[in-house]
């Protein structure tokens, strides 16, 4: 799903562009500080010549370092900005406690990405287990729900549910957490109703990527298809302050127990331009297939003014290194073929005249898409996903001073002192 994406802008290229190591020089900070400039949008990163490496612009560096004085920033105006040792995105890659993200997803299963992001520790062979008496629970809450109900109405009942069945979780001491954590994500994907269709065992891969298929789709499973949807767990663990995980560090705070930080991303997440955005991608290649290309599609969008739908992020210039991940292991997937092509056509006809590149939610189409699954799927993979993300923020931010992001708001309506309104009253006659 798309952190906070949008449309890709166009640079042009300055008379001066600087390398990741002048640059560097030039703010008097390390190469790292630079990429965390990028990812606070403070600073404009281009592909180098030949694609190796990053240029910046001459003129935007040296506005950052008068702005700065050449000394760390603490945040662009009107943006929160503060240190976290989780997730750094830089030049078109990023990195999980400053290892490649990409890399970890495609070697490792979600859990042990997961147990990475919290605990710095890898543990291979990692599985989490949902507790018989919380998942009955959720099960319950979620089986009360109206029929028309979507995927993320029923997490956000079933983290309500777990909530309830554990009298721990006010205790927010580190084991506590991560022990309600290593529970709460089973219990998401179990307590979601199987999709009707043919039962299959032929697939052997465990985790949490098995357990979610048949919620996603009633097709039978096979080895190449869960090591996409394993890796896309594992690669959207987490995005730095994406919007979701901004809330859930806003609740974590004000101490909100975990269960409650979780709540605070999910309701977020809803939003078409975070965790929905997959859906909109979805759509648009069932689209592109039933016409036969993509070029009456697009030319509907933006016909009607519409965005299209999977193309561009602010935080990449080039293609979202998680769709570049996926997309090379949904090649290895011959029943994904046709949306792949789809996927291409559209990235192909879209950036005839505009540099735009695809983002995560277009490769969830395509996986979405070619397995059978609904519309929302991508927005289901996401949110399960990216609790472990939001857990990991929950305990950095519980090891900070509570409710330190309390920004003041600016005022723009009337001066006081007004009169008291007129109107009727109670009681008058």
């Amino acid at each position: 799903m798309t952190d906070q994406a949008g449309a890709a802008g166009f640079t042009e290229p300055s008379a001066q562009r600087l390398t990741t190591r002048e640059t560097a020089e030039r703010l008097g900070v390390k190469p790292e500080t630079v990429y965390a400039y990028v990812s606070r949008g403070q600073l404009t990163s281009n592909r180098a010549p030949g694609g190796r490496g990053s240029t910046f612009d001459a003129a935007e560096v040296d506005a950052l370092a008068r702005r700065t004085g050449r000394r760390e920033p603490t945040a662009a105006a009107g943006a929160l900005s503060f240190p976290t040792g989780i997730t750094l995105i830089g030049s078109d890659q990023y990195f999980f406690r400053g290892v490649d993200a990409t890399e970890l997803a495609r070697r490792h299963t979600y859990e042990e990405v997961a147990e990475w992001l919290w605990t710095g520790e890898l543990r291979p062979g990692m599985r989490f287990t949902a507790p018989a008496e919380t998942l009955a629970a959720a099960r319950r809450a979620v089986g009360a729900l109206p029929a028309h109900c979507g995927a993320t109405d029923r997490l956000r009942v079933a983290v309500v549910a777990a909530a309830a069945a554990d009298p721990l979780r006010f205790d927010l001491s580190r084991e506590a957490v991560l022990g309600g954590a290593r529970s709460l994500i089973p219990t998401l994907a179990a307590a979601l109703p199987t999709v009707a269709g043919e039962a299959s065992e032929a697939a052997a891969r465990p985790g949490l990527a098995r357990q979610l298929w048949p919620k996603l789709t009633g097709r039978p499973a096979d080895e190449a298809s869960l090591a996409v949807l394993d890796t896309a767990l594992g690669l959207l663990i987490d995005h730095d302050l994406a919007a979701s995980t901004l809330a859930a560090r806003v609740a974590a705070s004000a101490r909100a127990h975990p269960y409650a930080v979780v709540s605070a991303g999910l309701g977020v997440l809803e939003g078409p331009l975070h965790g929905a955005a997959s859906g909109l991608a979805h759509r648009m290649l069932t689209e592109v297939l039933e016409r036969g290309g993509a070029a009456p599609v697009v030319a509907d969008h933006l016909r009607s003014g519409r965005r299209i739908p999977g193309l561009g992020h602010r935080l990449y210039a080039g293609e979202d290194p998680r769709a570049h991940t996926l997309f090379a292991l949904l090649a290895e997937v011959p029943r994904a073929a046709p949306a792949l092509a789809a996927a291409r056509d559209v990235v192909a006809t879209t950036t005839r005249h505009k540099p735009l590149h695809a983002n995560v939610d277009l490769a969830l189409a395509v996986l979405s898409v070619s397995s059978g699954m609904a519309v929302e799927a991508g927005e289901t993979v996401f949110a399960i996903s990216r609790t472990a993300g939001w857990i990991a923020h929950a305990l950095e931010e519980y090891g900070e001073r509570p409710l330190r992001m309390r920004p003041s708001g600016q005022y723009t309506g009337p001066r006081p002192p007004q009169p008291l309104p007129s109107g009727y009253a109670p009681g008058s006659q």
